[in-house]
């Protein structure tokens, strides 16, 4: 049995998410049939996060085993690999790792990326969530920084029917908001995230810029308590803007 650890970027727009489904395409999907082909049988994949529908990735790291006696070098696997994988998914990188790695459950941290475009863009459409309105952009990174430390995110979190139970504490690492000219840049670092937590704090975070909730209602979604007019589901930002940047170990 080999392991390797293998880290991807992919355009998740044509996508329903990293996680295999069935009767959907996936990016997981996608990756299994290239490495079957590539290596003649079956193989167990793991990601390190999963990413919904349309989501996209530019370094989602996965550990990856086989029973193989012997392989050929990693990089002449990946080349081979990428040749059988669509456009839009590409192996960047494939080591082999120890026998016990797992892409999930040994990374520290996940950062995650989002771009909102503040005017109308031809070729970034697919990567942006365009808002129209004016932002206070000032606002919002204070906001952003805000989200550093232990915090109960209960009011930023889907139900995940996979994981019942689950503790809505997250210790956050870093949080912030840069700009680039007509680009707003949101990123955080955790060690985990519940589902579409990340999409529903910038969908506050740009009501918040758009100055339709306070920075004292932002502190009490922050706090885990949310008021009736503070329907943070109905915000929920766009896919499309969204990135796993890096997974940390």
């Amino acid at each position: 049995m080999i392991t390797w650890k293998l880290t991807l970027e992919y355009d998740g727009s044509r996508y329903s998410g990293w996680q295999e489904q069935k009767n959907a395409r996936t990016v997981m999907g996608e990756l299994r049939r290239a490495v079957e082909e590539t290596l003649g049988g079956g193989v167990e994949l793991q990601g390190a996060g999963r990413t919904d529908a349309g989501v996209h990735a530019l370094a989602q790291v996965a550990h990856m085993r086989a029973a193989v006696k012997r392989s050929k070098p990693p990089e002449s696997l990946r080349r081979e690999i990428n040749e059988r994988l669509p456009s839009d998914i590409v192996l960047l990188e494939m080591e082999t790792a120890a026998a016990r790695f797992h892409a999930r459950h040994d990374a520290l941290t996940r950062t995650y990326m989002y771009q909102i475009s503040t005017r109308k863009t031809a070729f970034a459409k697919r990567y942006v969530w365009w808002v129209k309105e004016e932002l206070d952009v000032e606002r919002m990174a204070e906001a952003a920084e805000m989200l550093t430390g232990r915090h109960d995110f209960v009011c930023f979190r889907a139900e995940d029917s996979s994981k019942p139970g689950e503790s809505t504490v997250v210790v956050v690492e870093n949080a912030g908001i840069e700009t680039h000219g007509s680009m707003v840049v949101f990123r955080i670092e955790a060690s985990h995230f519940l589902w579409r937590m990340v999409r529903r704090i910038v969908g506050v975070l740009v009501r918040l810029g758009r100055g339709e909730i306070t920075l004292d209602d932002y502190r009490q979604l922050l706090d885990g308590h949310a008021s009736g007019k503070l329907d943070v589901a109905a915000w929920t930002a766009p896919a499309s803007g969204l990135f796993l940047e890096e997974v940390r170990y």
